[in-house]
């Protein structure tokens, strides 16, 4: 390891991860898949294409897919293309060379979309590196640590246990799925250990007025007029303590936004003072709502979006309902309402 990048003391929140088995697995195989989940945020694309970094510089064949189309925000993280996308690619018949087949930042089924089925019918290995609560049954080792504010951490950790030094191509996407998983050091997550580690990864050669600036100053003018639509159609309840908003699909083409320009509007509405839980409700392009959750105060939102199938964090987290907005929205605002008394 560089020396700037020495071990700092651990959390004590968190579940310690069997990282001999991990270290064991990666060391007896060759060629790896590394993949993430559909919609894909910094954590997961951050996390994804660190991993994959690290286990070239341990000297394994790496490729990384995913059952998505990379979000036009989080493109600049990979300028070399390595994502590969599931759908429609030549190379797809090469995946039984695949030894071992790690999944990034989730543990849900739900979360593949069409790479559940590579997941299903794979003869490599399968291992997982997550930290959400929720969890399915993938049929993989899993390195699990729920306390961690990031699949990044785990992946850093990832790193240390495999004698991989941190070089800028790793600390920069790590930077990335580490900032944007704890709103830019704002959520409760944060701990002092997350500065500890945002500060060994600069000294790494992360830069991150670079990232702040690719992720949060660079919106596109259909984005700013999303924002305006969920915005100004916000209510509250609860004597203000619940917010909530939706976007349907009509608002996308009317503002000539992109489906993930939704992403982080929901944060937004929690800045109303006296709000303690926000929910968005977001029309999918194929139908169906994609419901998120988030809370500041005692409220479970895991165990919220678990009721609809879903799952994530205690203070974010979020799921998928099939229907109309008649049909959605009442059933998700009257279990937020339940949960709330």
């Amino acid at each position: 390891m560089n020396e700037s990048c020495e071990p700092s003391p651990a959390d004590p929140r968190r579940t310690p991860v069997d990282w001999r088995r991990f270290v064991a697995l990666v060391q007896t195989h060759r060629r790896f898949l590394v993949t993430t989940h559909i919609r894909p945020d910094g954590d997961a694309v951050g996390s994804t294409l660190a991993m994959a970094a690290i286990l070239q510089e341990a000297g394994k064949e790496v490729r990384v897919m995913g059952a998505f189309e990379l979000p036009p925000s989080l493109r600049f993280l990979d300028p070399e293309g390595k994502i590969e996308r599931l759908a429609g690619d030549p190379a797809i018949d090469r995946l039984d060379r695949v030894e071992v087949l790690l999944i990034l930042d989730t543990c849900a089924w739900a979360q593949l979309g069409p790479m559940a089925e590579v997941v299903r019918t794979t003869r490599a290995r399968k291992a997982v590196l997550d930290h959400h609560l929720s969890s399915d049954d993938l049929g993989a080792e899993v390195f699990k640590d729920t306390a961690a504010e990031a699949t990044g951490r785990l992946v850093f950790d990832a790193a240390e246990q495999l004698g991989v030094a941190i070089t800028a191509r790793i600390a920069q996407p790590l930077f990335a799925a580490l900032a944007t998983d704890t709103g830019w050091f704002r959520f409760a997550s944060t701990s002092a250990d997350t500065y500890r580690l945002a500060s060994r990864l600069v000294q790494c050669g992360a830069l991150p007025h670079r990232l702040y600036r690719d992720l949060y100053e660079n919106d596109s003018l259909g984005r700013l007029r999303l924002i305006g639509r969920a915005v100004g159609r916000a209510e509250t309840e609860l004597a203000g303590r619940l917010i909530y908003t939706w976007l349907g699909r009509d608002d996308f083409a009317a503002a000539a936004a992109l489906p993930s320009d939704s992403e982080d509007i929901i944060n937004m509405t929690l800045s109303v003072s006296g709000t303690e839980v926000a929910v968005i409700l977001v029309e999918q392009p194929q139908g169906g709502f994609k419901i998120s959750f988030r809370s500041r105060c005692d409220l479970d939102c895991s165990r919220l979006a678990e009721q609809f199938g879903g799952g994530g964090h205690r203070a974010a987290a979020g799921a998928y309902l099939a229907g109309t907005l008649a049909d959605v929205r009442p059933r998700v605002l009257d279990a937020v309402r339940a949960a709330m008394q």
